[in-house]
């Protein structure tokens, strides 16, 4: 790590994403395939209701690409606070 950074500020960056990813997918999974899904019962995608979709695929496939963006920023946090692996 460089000699001006700080290594609290690495770790509160790496923990603050980590709380806003776990957020998305909570709304997503919980909120819309769960609590909201009535509120979603009357959008159709693909056949079925959006709420429905939401707790089967949707909650799925932003938990893949919320795992791709945290690996993405991570690197990008890395290399911002010189703790990259090049």
């Amino acid at each position: 790590m460089s000699a001006d950074r700080d290594p609290s500020a690495y770790w509160q960056a790496n923990v603050r994403l980590i709380l806003i990813s776990l957020g998305i997918w909570a709304l997503v999974s919980f909120g819309f395939g769960i609590i909201l899904r009535p509120l979603l019962s009357g959008i159709a995608v693909g056949g079925t209701d959006l709420g429905f979709w939401f707790a089967q695929q949707g909650s799925i496939i932003i938990f893949l690409l919320l795992i791709f963006f945290y690996a993405w920023r991570m690197n990008k946090l890395d290399q911002e606070h010189g703790v990259d692996e090049e």
